[in-house]
């Protein structure tokens, strides 16, 4: 039984995942990527002293490293990890990656090959739904994402957007917003709204830009990020900023270096500083009517 490079690679968002699995085994407990558009900047080798003398970069469809210090210290992200797992046979290699970030990937049959290049429809984000006000901290049901985008795209929180919209107190904006919206957590299931109350992570990520004086301009370029596919995007309720729900994955990098790393891509990509309160898994994310949502057609229903 094979597994292919091009499956692992469509696991681990170009391999960047492979690098940090590896790199976290040398320097737990610490962030050992910082995403920059393409390119992760400097880090640390371990197969140079520990020197931060590693570049990792995007080369196409797979991640690339070189070394600053050693000319032939250089390669994709499968040489990296034959230097890691000390393994001569690339397919041995294929295999232990599979296992160590428990990708799950099994290919028995050459021809099953062909659904990998299609899209990805197997996978479901599910989060919880909370009914207003937002000091409820207790889930009435779970959702996918094609369910809140209906809830969204429908006219059902219309009258109470246009209401919150046209309060012109900010004080008096925020309180109406927190006794009048239903809203999500993104981020995951919980058996109640708290970071230690979370019953399982939904790999996915929520991005708030506040008070944005080109909104549709910066909806556009989030929709052709180069780097971060689009799972869900709308406006927020104030109707001045966007909600950005992208796919991470939280099996080597926790949700919170996730979003310090996608924060300090965003402003080297776009200048624009983001709303810190997506750092907490249990982020509320309040849901207002917007007809021109965008959601990945990975989530529609069937």
């Amino acid at each position: 039984m094979e597994v292919s490079r091009q499956a692992i690679l469509d696991r681990t968002h170009y391999g960047l995942n492979i690098y940090a699995y590896v790199l976290r085994q040398y320097y737990p407990e610490t962030t050992v990527l910082s995403v920059k558009g393409r390119d992760c900047g400097i880090t640390r080798n371990p197969f140079n002293g520990g020197k931060e003398t590693l570049r990792i970069h995007i080369d196409g469809v797979i991640a690339t490293h070189r070394d600053t210090e050693l000319e032939t210290f250089q390669g994709d992200v499968f040489d990296f990890a034959q230097y890691h797992f000390k393994m001569a046979d690339e397919t041995d290699v294929l295999q232990m990656i599979n296992q160590e970030l428990h990708l799950n990937l099994e290919i028995k049959v050459k021809d099953e090959l062909v659904w990998l290049n299609g899209p990805d429809d197997t996978w479901y984000a599910r989060c919880s739904f909370f009914k207003a006000p937002v000091r409820n901290v207790f889930p009435v049901e779970t959702l996918r994402l094609h369910q809140v985008f209906e809830l969204i795209t429908s006219d059902k929180y219309k009258k109470i957007t246009d209401a919150l919209r046209a309060i012109t107190d900010i004080k008096e904006a925020r309180k109406f917003k927190a006794n009048h919206f239903d809203y999500v957590t993104f981020s995951g299931t919980f058996e109640k709204r708290n970071d230690s109350n979370l019953l399982k992570h939904s790999n996915l990520l929520t991005i708030d830009f506040d008070h944005l004086e080109n909104l549709q301009e910066l909806k556009e370029q989030l929709l052709n990020d180069e780097y971060f596919e689009t799972e869900m995007l709308f406006t927020s309720p104030s109707g001045d900023g966007l909600k950005w729900i992208i796919r991470i994955d939280i099996l080597e990098v926790s949700h919170n270096e996730y979003f310090k790393a996608i924060a300090n891509y965003i402003k080297h990509t776009y200048n624009i500083e983001v709303d810190q309160s997506g750092k907490d898994v249990s982020r509320a994310c309040f849901l207002p009517y917007d007809p021109t949502a965008f959601l990945h057609k990975r989530h529609q229903a069937l």
